[in-house]
Parts: structure tokens; sequence; C-alpha cells
């Protein structure tokens, strides 16, 4: 069951501000993104209504703590961890790599919150278990790599063999170089 995900994006012009740096609300957008993949590769989509469920998932928290910036055409590794699954909710850990050659560079970090909700009668909306047959496809991403300094595998989750992962250790707010292994 995937406790993980990766998409690798590029910044583009348009969410750069004037100094060509990314503006702070893309990474936000960039962690929706990564989520809606996170779900396409479950056979699901985040828009739960299109799978036939009436219920959505609406964000009830999102932070993000930046460590360096993001610039126009900078290849960004988006790492998505299952940081919590409740009965009623979703929590993810997302972090961002700044790809450079054979280096990798952490330039933020974030957390997003959804829960399960279905629209009452009078327009509310009420917490509810979320589905089976999507709570069933998701697990709580291993201790190891929530932690402060793992990093992501040298390949995307969704084509990487099935191996055990062993994320390196290193200190929180640092910037990260690490050398990517090569075809392991």
């Amino acid at each position: 069951m995937p406790c993980q995900f990766q998409i690798t994006r590029r910044v583009e012009f348009s969410e750069t501000d004037m100094e060509g740096i990314m503006h702070f609300s893309n990474f936000f957008r960039f962690m929706e993104t990564a989520e809606s993949a996170f779900f396409r590769s479950l056979g699901h989509s985040v828009v739960l209504s299109r799978n036939g469920l009436a219920v959505g998932l609406p964000r009830v928290h999102a932070e993000c703590d930046y460590h360096a910036p993001l610039r126009f055409e900078d290849e960004v590794l988006v790492w998505l961890l299952v940081e919590k699954k409740g009965a009623r909710s979703l929590a993810y850990q997302f972090r961002f790599f700044r790809l450079d050659g054979s280096a990798t560079h952490l330039v933020a970090r974030g957390r997003l919150t959804a829960v399960c909700a279905a629209r009452q009668a009078d327009g509310a909306l009420k917490a509810v278990a979320l589905p089976g047959i999507l709570a069933d496809k998701i697990q709580v991403a291993p201790a190891e790599l929530l932690a402060e300094g793992s990093l992501p595998a040298s390949e995307p989750p969704s084509t990487a063999p099935k191996r055990p992962l062993n994320p390196q250790r290193l200190g929180a707010r640092a910037s990260l170089r690490v050398s990517r292994a090569r075809g392991s």
C-alpha cells in the first residue's frame, strides 16, 4: 500500500515574482499537484465525486516552512509522505528539493491536513469516515521516512523496484547536498 509519492516539476515563469523567485503561494499549488497525482496513482481522483463518492476532502490545515528560494526553471522534486491516516482525515508531509545535477537541496517543508466531509441538507459540511475503497489503499509512512532529515529514494516509488529504503539523516534546515544514487 502506498505511503509516499514523488513528482518532479519545473518552476514556470508565471509562478515567479519580479526577481524570478517562485512566489510562496505556489508551494501550496505544488502540494496539491502532488496530492492529485498521488490519488491518480491509486486509481482515484482527488475529486471523490468522480469516483461516485458523495464526499470531499476540504483542507483544515496547511503550512510551509521555506529554507531557500526556488527560481524560474529550477527543477523541483516534491515528495509527499502520508503522515497520518485517521478514521476521517489524511495528513501529509511535503518536502521540496531543488534538483541540481547530481545534488539535491532541501528548499521547503510543508504539511497539509484534509478531512473527509459530506454536505448536509442545510449545506453544512460534516466529517465522515474515509471511504474504504480509498482508506484501504493508503498507509502511513514509516517513522524513518517521516523523520526530519530523511531523503527521497533515487527514483519515484511508482517506478522504483520493491526494496527497503535506507534514508540518510541530516540536520534540519540544513542545505542538503546528497549525491543521488545512480542505478540503485
